[in-house]
């Protein structure tokens, strides 16, 4: 008999805490003295810490886990620690050891486990990575995950923050995935849509990054449970705006036919809520502002770089596999922070 997962009512990445709800904690918290090796912290928006060792090695922690959103182990082993290594390759890292962090009742069958530790391996080690260990605690749901380390050279590190007026920004994957995974939940997604969800979701992010290393990216972050729009407006910084054209993101096509229908989810009014002041929409269908909101879970990478190289990047993450678009451009500080237009 197959061994199948359950379904928790706010799996993956709809699964995080609101960012206004954490901001507020973590602004609250004590600060020690100051370590200049200590790159990128968490007073910071980016994906992951940054450690300088040395003047050429500097080591990127991170660590992602969360309960499942498809009700195959073996599946959602894969999309939980893609999702993980994902921060590693949103720094400009290389992935080198993971730790397993495991929430799992004791009363349930083990079998179910291994699958789930098993697709996770296996995504490690395509990674180029190594398991190196982890910890698992008795939890009356699962839970799933992975603490990974990488490096990076101190001076090609990718923050999220970096991107200059005239950037171009790509998006390396799809949208949607949350929304069709709640469609799923209900029953009400085709096979044919989860597919292509599964399918991102358990893509790694090595390939596209490992396209982006030949190019002179400025920015670069993971987009994951805070939106598109969410991670763009932490990528403007305060300091610059974009414009975003509609018609040319990449998303599911179905994932605009179950926001149509208000399959949504809780995760991306939250992000509306926190997001949608920096935001104006001209014209644009409320299916596409959902999607545009909608929290993902192991999302493409969104990388802004000189308008001279955008084509070229383009390409080459095209000829890699990668559904990648040309999504908008920065511009220069002006109101709205984030204009989306249908053209």
């Amino acid at each position: 008999m197959e061994e199948k997962i359950v379904f928790c009512k706010g799996g993956g990445c709809t699964a995080k805490l609101g960012a206004g709800i954490l901001q507020r904690v973590l602004d609250r918290l004590p600060r020690g003295p100051l370590d200049r090796d200590l790159l990128v912290g968490f007073d910071s928006k980016d994906d992951a810490a940054v450690y300088r060792v040395t003047d050429d090695i500097a080591i990127v922690q991170t660590l992602d886990f969360f309960p499942p959103m498809v009700d195959d182990p073996y599946t959602f082993g894969r999309i939980a620690a893609a999702n993980a290594l994902s921060d590693v390759y949103a720094m400009g890292g290389e992935v080198k050891t993971a730790l397993n962090i495991v929430c799992f009742p004791e009363k349930m069958d083990l079998n179910v486990l291994g699958e789930i530790m098993r697709g996770g391996s296996e995504k490690v080690i395509e990674a180029g990575g190594t398991l190196a260990g982890g910890h698992s605690i008795a939890d009356s749901d699962v839970k799933y995950g992975l603490s990974v380390t990488g490096i990076v050279h101190p001076d090609r590190i990718y923050h999220n923050n970096g991107g200059r007026a005239g950037d171009k920004l790509i998006l390396t994957k799809p949208l949607g995935v949350g929304i069709v995974c709640t469609a799923a939940r209900v029953g009400e997604a085709s096979r044919e849509a989860l597919d292509a969800a599964v399918a991102s979701m358990t893509t790694l992010n090595k390939y596209a990054a490992a396209c982006c290393r030949r190019y002179d990216v400025h920015a670069c972050t993971d987009v994951t449970g805070f939106s598109f729009l969410g991670h763009l407006h932490e990528m403007m910084d305060g300091r610059l705006s974009c414009h975003i054209h509609a018609p040319s993101v990449p998303v599911i096509p179905q994932a605009l036919e179950y926001a149509d229908e208000f399959l949504l989810t809780a995760a991306a009014q939250r992000n509306r809520n926190h997001t949608g002041p920096f935001v104006r929409f001209d014209g644009v269908p409320f299916a596409m502002e959902e999607v545009l909101f909608d929290p993902q879970t192991s999302g493409g990478l969104l990388v802004a770089l000189g308008a001279a190289e955008a084509e070229d990047l383009l390409a080459e993450l095209r000829s890699a596999g990668a559904a990648a678009a040309v999504v908008g451009e920065i511009l220069e500080r002006q109101e709205p922070e984030i204009l989306v237009t249908t053209d």
